[in-house]
């Protein structure tokens, strides 16, 4: 044996105990996870985030759980999470606003470095609606009725994306509205209860009285014709205005990669589920996953794209 092999072996003999010691990195995740969604359970963002959380229970071994913390149009949820360790055991639900325009108006208890995305997966059906009997069928007939009648609109926040679209839309197209309310949920009963005469809401909300026709839709917020609606203009073909609303997991800055890795495949595996494929066909939900710099990008690129509009609401 010559003299380096001899000094490695005793160098090798004598960190031995050390190794043995030393405990090796615990396999992701270390104890229950909870996923943490900003708003009452039934929407699609708390339904596919319960199969991603079912799915995680199921691979893992470790139980997973949706918490729901509605309050703050999403914040009080957020701070949960903006408070939380680094380690992926708690996982936000979070839709485009809380990235976005929350951040932008100050109301935010945290700011664009808190968090950082796991996967985006939710394009919303966003959707104006209306009682069936309503006398206008889309923006041009409702801006028309809106100069002699007053509209109230329901929508989840002043501050919420899909709410400055709506009113964005609005300007645009002649619509007078007369008042408007923030609700924690928009759906058949605030048409029916006559507490608004239009909503700002996803279809998941108001499926039922869609499909028992006691509920109609005067255009949608989403990139293309809804399937379950294809005779409804789009947003941006009736009023020029393409912005839509997403949803994803997100968890605190400084969670390692590898986590962040296993979270992210779980996800896809749990989207690519039956119960998923026909939960799109049914609402028109664009369900997909973005992830990594692409991910990042898009919440840049809509950071910014949300500051325009809250500015216009300001002007």
């Amino acid at each position: 044996m010559n003299k380096l092999t001899r000094t490695l072996s005793i160098a090798t003999l004598a960190l031995s105990p050390l190794l043995a010691a030393a405990p090796a990195m615990a396999e992701y995740p270390e104890r229950p996870v909870q996923f943490v969604v900003p708003w009452p359970p039934g929407d699609l963002e708390d339904i596919l985030t319960r199969i991603i959380a079912e799915e995680m229970t199921d691979e893992t071994g470790t139980p997973a759980s949706v918490i729901n913390k509605p309050g703050g149009a999403g914040i009080v949820g957020a701070l949960d999470v903006a408070q939380s360790r680094p380690d992926g055991q708690t996982i936000g639900s979070f839709v485009a606003d809380i990235l976005t325009t929350h951040i932008h108006s100050g109301n935010a208890p945290y700011d664009r470095s808190t968090f950082e995305p796991v996967g985006i997966f939710l394009d919303y059906p966003f959707v104006i609606a209306a009682n069936a009997d309503a006398p206008y069928d889309n923006l041009e007939e409702l801006a028309e009725y809106s100069q002699d009648h007053d509209i109230a609109l329901g929508h989840f926040g002043y501050q919420a994306l899909p709410t400055a679209i709506t009113l964005q839309a609005a300007k645009q197209t002649g619509i007078r509205i007369a008042s408007y309310a923030a609700f924690d949920e928009n759906n058949c009963a605030t048409l029916a209860t006559g507490d608004a005469d239009i909503i700002n809401t996803t279809t998941q909300l108001i499926l039922s009285c869609l499909k028992s026709g006691e509920v109609k839709l005067l255009t949608s917020l989403t990139q293309e014709r809804l399937p379950i609606a294809p005779d409804v203009a789009t947003l941006a073909e009736q009023a020029g205005i393409t912005q839509t609303t997403w949803n994803g997991l997100f968890v605190k800055a400084g969670t390692p990669q590898e986590v962040k890795d296993r979270i992210a495949e779980i996800a896809q595996q749990a989207l690519q589920s039956d119960r998923v494929r026909e939960l799109s066909e049914s609402t028109g939900a664009g369900i997909y996953w973005i992830d990594g710099a692409e991910a990042e990008e898009m919440v840049a690129r809509d950071f910014e794209n949300s500051k325009v509009l809250l500015d216009f609401m300001n002007q």
